[in-house]
């Protein structure tokens, strides 16, 4: 059992966890304000007029205003107690539902179609390209020989900067006939908000079930909901949350060959969604760790290695498309969008995703007595991190990283685990607080 008795932590809100969320706030404000007294030219390199956060500064409200106020104030007081009592079952619908209503109250602070139906209908977004594909397996033939910038038929900007499986997707449910933008952000927020029960699933099954239940209002009212309503990263990050959730299955010492096999699909098809998610390898990585075992690699790389041979039949090679998508970016803003700004802007924008409250667990997730016990929740809140931290570094993504690294923050939101009971629900407003100011504030693009 790793969980660790309330006892074993500090009762109340320590100098360790000011410090933490101080040093949060300071990034993320200075961030902010770094653009706004810099010179015009440099400011229009940044491509985003609310940077750190891709959006605008625009003071609003919207009719999902005070149901986002109602739904904040009954997860700040009846989430806790009830995340330690009710059956695990029921208790991970209700977190589910509650994340699904948190994250469509957002949305509707800018209104149904800027909030929600119209955000994956934008020209450079995938249902764009939904209505010309008329054959998929052309569709897959061709799919390389169109991401290049500068021609005739180029991918728009999203469709060319991820492999065809995010495109597919959005073709497939289309088909389906649910077509449009409304069904497009429906099935993006649903799979999305998942994640929430994904990560508890994961903790539980490594043997941290009290871990889970501490985490999950935290995981609920997260601020990432402003992106999980509407983007197709949302779609990506619960996607590859269950894979890691079914990995952990598969990990316990009775095992699982199928929940490894399936984990493995979806870590496929998560490759094939968005080339930064192999990194999601390092969550992986600590999951076997962990759960002390190598058991399930097999039959999860056999599971994967059947999506990556699908796709490698249809006509997509994966490195081939890899490469193409680096020449892409550097044909875009990406070529003006200043590193020495980005760098650290991105872990600012990092930081409003994931919240101060979790920025104040750092340091209670992250001592090395944890990592060296092999604590399951302290592993994946480490790996999260280190997977932002890969990307940063990479350089591949400037700006926009609030949805682009969700399938990496929501791993990091686990920290919130080890707050003390008794100063939950002050870090719980805190969360509620930050994000409702910044869903008033700025009109994000995502």
């Amino acid at each position: 059992m790793h969980d660790v008795s309330e006892a074993a932590t500090s009762p109340r809100i320590r100098r360790g966890d000011i410090i933490g969320a101080g040093i949060a706030a300071a990034l993320v404000l200075t961030a902010f304000v770094v653009p706004r007294i810099a010179s015009e030219h440099w400011r229009s390199k940044l491509y985003a007029g609310a940077a750190p956060i891709f959006g605008v500064w625009l003071p609003h409200i919207g009719w999902g205003t005070v149901p986002a106020i109602v739904i904040a104030i009954l997860v700040v007081a009846q989430g806790p107690p009830l995340a330690r009592r009710m059956s695990w079952r029921p208790l991970l619908a209700t977190a589910w539902g509650t994340a699904i209503a948190w994250a469509f109250t957002l949305a509707m602070v800018d209104g149904w179609a800027r909030g929600f139906t119209d955000r994956l209908t934008d020209s450079n977004e995938y249902l764009h390209e939904v209505g010309g594909v008329t054959d998929i397996a052309a569709m897959m033939r061709e799919f390389s020989s169109r991401i290049l910038d500068f021609e005739p038929d180029s991918w728009t900007t999203h469709v060319s900067g991820h492999p065809p499986g995010a495109l597919l997707f959005f073709v497939l449910l289309d088909r389906i006939g649910l077509g449009g933008g409304a069904w497009a952000g429906l099935a993006c927020m649903l799979i999305g908000t998942s994640a929430v029960a994904a990560v508890a699933v994961t903790l539980r099954a490594l043997g941290a079930e009290e871990r889970a239940r501490a985490a999950l209002p935290f995981l609920t009212l997260a601020p990432a909901a402003i992106w999980i309503a509407v983007s197709a990263d949302a779609m990506f990050a619960g996607v590859t949350a269950w894979a890691i959730a079914l990995l952990a299955i598969a990990a316990r010492p009775a095992g699982n060959h199928l929940a490894a096999i399936v984990s493995g699909v979806l870590f496929g098809f998560g490759m094939y969604l968005s080339y930064g998610l192999a990194l999601l390898a390092i969550p992986a990585v600590a999951v076997l760790i962990a759960g002390r075992t190598v058991r399930p690699l097999l039959p999860m790389i056999a599971g994967g290695l059947a999506v990556a041979a699908a796709f490698t039949v249809s006509g997509f090679w994966w490195l081939d498309g890899y490469h193409l998508v680096v020449q892409r970016y550097y044909q875009g803003i990406a070529s003006d969008r200043p590193y020495a700004y980005w760098w650290w802007g991105n872990l600012a924008a990092t930081v409003c995703v994931v919240g101060l409250a979790t920025a104040a667990a750092l340091s209670r997730a992250l001592p090395l007595r944890l990592l060296r016990a092999l604590d399951p929740t302290a592993l994946l809140v480490a790996a999260g991190i280190l997977a932002v931290l890969a990307a940063d570094i990479s350089g591949l993504s400037k700006a926009e990283t609030e949805r682009i690294w969700l399938p990496f923050d929501i791993w990091i939101l686990a920290a919130t685990a080890f707050l003390p009971r008794s100063t939950v629900r002050v870090w719980l407003a805190v969360q509620a607080i930050g994000t409702l100011v910044l869903v008033h504030l700025i009109l994000t693009n995502w």
